[in-house]
């Protein structure tokens, strides 16, 4: 089918989008302004889109997340968390090792993210610092956002020019397009759900449900225990997979041979399988295999329906021939605050004076100018990899790689260069109890 977008007005709209901007009794976004669309520029952080959303006359960073229903509030000031409206405690839980957690329930928030508005939106905020995906964003993360604009919009997101386009329903037409590949739908607790055809090496295919996951960074999760054929091979290892709401997530890493995407197929795709026990509050839909994420949806742009119950893969991006890489150091890194760094600035004077051979004279004069640069520490250390066998611990503070300072590099630069050429070595100056110590290592390839 081809898709382009085409948007028609009717008597009928209009009728009813200004009779429903006057209130906001119910729990929706709306489009304020009289457009059909409105277009947002995102942040794409770690293959995670990060939108601007302004909550309660506050501006606030979100992640744009298909896997969450309810939106979710962490990381506030003491100034933001007061302007909350109409609390009550509540105990929510998450993905991860860890149990039910404190939060706070309120409703009848105002949120606006440019001219789509909600007046009567339900949150749950996290308290504390417990939960905070600043350390490994880069910048402050104030919540996860989805469901009700999933379910309020067709939603086209196209990372090529980092924009996400939100456009009333009753107002988006379909046109047929040759190159896209169309998939229905599956909800389940208002979750998108597709199926897709895998193989697990030894030509051995099957269709697997996927929970469709913008907020994974992860090209695929899949599911040991959600059916016999799908086990880990024997090329894996252990790692620290990352931070769901209720703690840690651990499991396994490999590849797999195929996922097929329609008529797009990609080889050698990094999986995860994750522990049983850190995603136990998964299994609750029981015909669920795994998790589509960012991974693999960055590679095309992609354009969700939730009330026609249809997702759309318009045309590959410019992501789409990207490699499948992994860590090949075994160091999980996050932000560790600022650093304080001095800069030196010269200034030339030079003078009248003259020296006893006539010569002129020149005085520099050198100033210092303090920066605040991004500080970087060890959070994870994967187990009998190249940094644990080099000494390297958790905790370290990275000073220098390679012999460039690393607040000259952002986060997924360094990520970047541990993860790219087997082989590769690796020199990196730690802080460790204000002592400074060389260690180096060589990348080498997991599986």
């Amino acid at each position: 089918m081809r898709i382009l977008l085409s948007i028609y007005r009717t008597i009928i709209f209009c009728c009813i989008f200004f009779s429903t901007t006057l209130s906001f009794s119910q729990d929706t976004f709306r489009i304020i302004d009289g457009r059909d669309s409105q277009a947002i520029t995102f942040k794409l952080i770690n293959n995670l889109i990060i939108i601007p959303v302004e909550v309660n006359g506050s501006e606030l960073n979100f992640l744009l997340d298909t896997g969450v229903g309810n939106t979710i509030m962490f990381n506030l000031s003491v100034e933001d968390s007061l302007k909350l409206k109409n609390t009550q405690m509540v105990r929510i839980r998450g993905l991860g090792e860890g149990n039910y957690m404190d939060a706070i329930k309120s409703t009848k928030n105002v949120f606006k993210i440019g001219s789509i508005v909600n007046g009567n939106h339900l949150v749950y905020a996290i308290p504390g610092e417990e939960f905070d995906l600043a350390s490994k964003m880069g910048i402050t993360i104030n919540g996860i956002i989805g469901g009700k604009l999933f379910e309020d919009f067709v939603v086209d997101i196209n990372y090529n020019t980092n924009r996400v386009k939100f456009y009333n329903s009753v107002a988006y037409k379909y046109i047929e397009c040759k190159k896209c590949e169309e998939f229905p739908l599956d909800f389940y607790n208002d979750k998108p759900y597709m199926d897709l055809n895998i193989d697990l090496g030894n030509s051995q295919q099957m269709d697997v449900k996927l929970l469709i996951d913008l907020g994974g960074s992860d090209a695929l999760w899949l599911f040991e225990d959600s059916d016999d054929r799908i086990k880990a091979p024997d090329n894996y290892y252990d790692d620290y997979l990352g931070r769901g709401l209720s703690g840690n997530i651990h499991g396994k890493r490999s590849q797999l041979e195929e996922l097929k995407v329609g008529r797009y197929s990609f080889n050698k795709v990094n999986v995860a399988y994750p522990d049983s026990l850190s995603i136990e509050h998964a299994y609750r839909n029981k015909k669920r295999n795994g998790s589509l994420g960012s991974g693999i949806i960055k590679r095309f742009r992609v354009i969700f329906d939730y009330q026609s119950k249809k997702i759309v893969f318009v045309r590959p991006s410019r992501y789409f021939n990207d490699p499948f890489v992994h860590n090949m150091s075994g160091i999980e890194l996050s932000h560790n605050g600022s650093m304080i760094v001095p800069e030196r600035q010269q200034k030339l004077l030079s003078g009248d004076t003259t020296d006893e051979r006539g010569h002129s004279t020149i005085e520099l004069l050198y100033s210092y100018v303090y920066s605040l640069k991004p500080s970087y520490r060890i959070a994870v250390i994967r187990k009998n990899s190249p940094a644990e066998k080099a000494g390297l611990k958790v905790d370290d503070i990275l000073l220098k790689v390679n012999g460039k300072p690393s607040y000259d590099y952002k986060l997924e630069e360094i990520i970047h260069l541990l993860s790219v050429k087997e082989g590769k070595q690796i020199r990196l100056v730690i802080e460790r109890d204000g002592v400074e110590l060389t260690y180096a290592f060589t990348l080498q390839k997991m599986i």
